[in-house]
């Protein structure tokens, strides 16, 4: 009962973070997704219902640490640079911003993406 409870808060979380948060050609949803083996982020034009740019750390063959945080954070800035993105929305997807999450994130703001 206990992990039941568990998901259905952090479902609750994301549904209250995603309600405020939409992602638009100009200005993409930079979406984060941790687990144990690995982390993703996608920006994602939710008008068009299309993702523009996905990176992991899987395809960069990093450990999901602090460490490989950092590494997607510079790889996902510049494939949105390469997309011609310099504005997204941050959509940390139910997690606490500290640790990995945000480590990304300012990986990400010093690789020259605006959020």
């Amino acid at each position: 009962m206990h992990i039941r409870k568990k998901i259905q808060n952090r479902l609750a979380r994301k549904r209250r973070i995603r309600s405020k948060i939409r992602g638009t050609a100009k200005r993409p949803r930079m979406t984060v997704f941790r687990s144990l083996m690995q982390i993703s982020v996608q920006l994602v034009d939710d008008e068009a219902g299309k993702t523009v740019v996905a990176v992991s750390t899987k395809e960069l063959k990093a450990k999901p640490n602090i460490e490989g945080a950092k590494k997607l954070g510079t790889a996902v800035a510049k494939k949105a640079k390469d997309a011609k993105i310099e504005t997204v929305t941050f959509d940390r997807n139910s997690y606490k911003y500290h640790g990995r999450i945000k480590e990304l994130a300012e990986a990400a703001r010093s690789g020259g993406l605006i959020f």
